[in-house]
């Protein structure tokens, strides 16, 4: 299969202009993984995908038109990434919405990140990033395309083989999430918090299946807001999206932490996912 792209289904080298995902940031997207040909957790990257585009007023695909066009995009991939993003089409040259506008469907095949096993199996070392996420509820919680805030946080560091992961907080100070995962913490009392999302942050997928986890388990969980000095105290910390998994933290600055069993116990969970 030569295609890496398809436009409405299309195959195509690139997209329409002008189109608001490219001149406003208007859409939403999902990162799935393909394992063996197979979308991994496809049902619920569709779910969020609807959700975002009903809470944006973008015209919501057809579910079954997408399980069709990621089926082709996967092909008999045994690894490997697709993007897909709705947009709301396009446009005329200023911020008015076309009524008629049925959206542009794109999605994108990539190859798997290579990303050292260590940081999976040793786990990661994560910096406190000086960028933070706006607080915007109409937004929070929406995988949209507006991700400025993510790139300048990421564009804090440069050596990957000592920081792995920024961890982003709001105006606030409290935890939101990382500069492309979510974020957990078990804490001294026995119960497994994450940070809520009302007014900022992406609810991703794998967050999503970790916590439906978690409730099958019988494991408390604390969804709330969350300050900075409670994660330090955290007995474990893990993070999450749906390419890498779980990743283990091991430092937060000087603060240092193990790779316990709870963490173990959720690596499985999304390693079974995968």
């Amino acid at each position: 299969m030569s295609a890496n792209c398809w436009i409405n289904g299309e195959p195509r080298d690139g997209l329409p202009g002008p189109d608001h995902a490219l001149h406003h940031g208007y859409g939403v997207f999902e990162t799935l993984a393909v394992q063996q040909g197979r979308i991994v957790l496809e049902d619920y990257h569709l779910e969020c995908l609807a959700q975002g585009c009903e809470h944006l007023k973008i015209p919501r695909p057809a579910r079954e038109v997408l399980r069709k066009e990621l089926a082709t995009a996967a092909g008999d991939e045994n690894r490997a990434v697709l993007k897909l993003v709705i947009t709301l089409g396009v446009h005329g040259w200023d911020y008015r919405r076309d009524a008629d506008s049925r959206g542009t469907r794109l999605i994108s095949r990539y190859p798997w990140p290579d990303y050292p096993a260590r940081w999976q199996e040793h786990g990661i070392r994560v910096r406190i990033c000086d960028t933070h996420v706006s607080r915007n509820p109409r937004l929070a919680g929406i995988k949209h395309l507006s991700r400025i805030e993510q790139i300048l946080a990421r564009s804090e560091w440069n050596d990957a083989d000592d920081i792995q992961e920024g961890l982003m907080l709001d105006e606030e100070g409290s935890v939101i999430e990382g500069t492309m995962t979510n974020v957990f913490a078990w804490l001294s009392h026995g119960v497994l918090a994450t940070p809520a999302l009302h007014h900022a942050g992406v609810a991703g997928v794998m967050r999503r299946y970790l916590m439906e986890c978690a409730d099958r388990a019988g494991i408390q969980l604390r969804v709330a807001s969350m300050s900075l000095a409670e994660l330090m105290q955290a007995e474990e910390i893990f993070v999450c999206n749906s390419i890498i998994g779980v990743w283990p933290v091991i430092a937060i600055g000087h603060w240092k932490y193990a790779v316990g069993p709870m963490t173990r116990q959720f690596m499985n969970w999304a390693a079974q996912a995968q």
